[in-house]
């Protein structure tokens, strides 16, 4: 499941991920939107890949934009003073956040929409009523590896073995908190004696390399990478596909971006030379371990390509009220001190220590830039998996678990605001009530 909001250059890279993982045609994609674009829908509805369904959050600001949830005329100002908010009597002077600020619309629509969709997906629609297995959250700016299904369901079938308590699987991480080149360097290093040459005294990571790099020798990179995924996307990869399956994304690609193992046009604008992994035929997979690591969920951690199932969104559910009135406008935080608060088993995770789900946003809510294009991101994300190709670490055999260190008690926290307003409260709150 995919929250969209409008975002289309990061949206077409997510996609085209998913049209490269293995057994993405078993799966049912939803994309869950609060803007509607005729380009987006456009994008989404190009997708043949595996079954799709888009479902559309009803409150939204661009429905609503000149009342609540959207910004009435009649609100009080963010940073206007609680006894001036009475005076004026402005809609919601009573209930400014914790900080003494009012609701900023636009702030409030991506917690209303996650518990939205949330409900939506496992109380409300016909087509999931009885999908016992796990759900996968995704965002516009994510972007997956091949192999994320192949590890998602390894990762479900050995979680009762090696963490009875975990309810929660992660499969993404944040791409500066981690890489490739320094995961596994005993098995990545034969594929990094190349021109991925560690800089001397750095330690090897991405970051460190690229410092040491001049414009002409970074240009030279670059070349080299689109050579190099060229002749990928080139090569015909008809072998590694299962005679029963799917048409998969896999062939030549022609001048006009057509599959010619699918005769299907490749997702609008993305270059002919768009890396096209060749991943171990059906059936097989590399002879290595990879190691998975059980913790507490936290959220600042955690929340990226996460996935659960049925029973512990119950769970979550019958804490709505603690979710739905904490005053965070993160849906994330907001989790967590359902987990802190109210539920009798926390939620724990396990978390894969080489990532499935990479971050590749560099705009969005919390981040605004003067440069938002992808392509940079994009770049690292897929040296980092060509690595991981390379050196074999995708599709393992098999997985151990690594133990954390005890960790500490979470201290309860502040909230970070933003959800102050009652009516946001009850909104929220009557997600919950809507029946089938």
């Amino acid at each position: 499941m995919t929250q969209v909001h409008k975002r289309i250059t990061y949206l077409r890279h997510l996609i085209v991920s998913l049209a490269q993982a293995r057994d993405i045609s078993r799966t049912l994609l939803v994309f869950s939107h609060d803007h509607y674009d005729d380009d987006i829908n456009d994008l989404v509805q190009s997708i043949d890949f595996c079954k799709v369904m888009q479902i559309f959050y009803p409150f939204s600001i661009q429905t609503h934009p000149s009342e609540f949830p959207g910004a009435d005329p009649g609100d009080c100002p963010r940073d206007i003073k609680k006894e001036q908010a009475l005076l004026r009597k402005c809609n919601n002077a009573l209930h400014p956040d914790l900080y003494g600020h009012y609701r900023e619309a636009k702030f409030t629509q991506t917690k209303h929409h996650w518990w939205w969709k949330a409900n939506r997906v496992f109380d409300q629609l016909e087509v999931t009523k009885y999908h016992t297995g796990m759900v996968v959250f995704l965002e516009e700016d994510h972007y997956v590896a091949e192999d994320f299904l192949y590890i998602l369901e390894l990762m479900f079938r050995k979680s009762q073995d090696l963490c009875p308590k975990c309810n929660i699987l992660s499969l993404g991480t944040y791409l500066k908190t981690f890489n490739y080149y320094t995961y596994n360097k005993k098995r990545a290093q034969p594929y990094l004696s190349g021109w991925y040459a560690r800089s001397k005294g750095k330690g090897g990571s991405l970051s460190a390399s690229h410092s040491t790099l001049s414009k002409s020798q970074l240009a030279d990179a670059a070349r080299r990478i689109r050579a190099t995924v060229d002749v990928g996307a080139l090569l015909d990869q008809s072998q590694h596909t299962h005679p029963n399956s799917a048409p998969r994304a896999h062939g030549m690609v022609n001048g006009l971006g057509m599959s010619a193992a699918t005769g299907r046009r490749s997702p609008p604008d993305l270059p002919a030379w768009y890396d096209r992994p060749r991943a171990p035929p059906i059936g097989q997979t590399h002879d290595s371990e990879h190691t998975v690591e059980v913790t507490p969920w936290i959220s600042s951690k955690h929340n990226m390509g996460m996935a659960f199932n049925r029973t512990t969104w119950y769970d979550i559910v019958r804490c709505a009220r603690h979710f739905c009135e904490y005053d965070d406008y993160n849906w994330d935080w907001s989790l967590q001190h359902v987990s802190q608060q109210c539920l009798k088993q926390k939620l724990h995770v396990m978390v894969v220590k080489g990532p499935r789900v990479f971050h590749i946003g560099e705009c969005g809510v919390h981040h605004k830039k003067s440069n938002c294009e992808s392509n940079q991101v994009i770049s690292k994300v897929q040296q980092v998996l060509k690595v991981a190709r390379g050196s074999q670490q995708l599709f393992p055999r098999s997985i151990s678990l690594t133990q954390t260190s005890v960790i500490k008690k979470t201290k309860l926290r502040k909230g970070n605001g933003g959800w102050g307003d009652q009516r946001d409260h009850q909104l929220c709150f009557n997600m919950t009530l809507v029946g089938r």
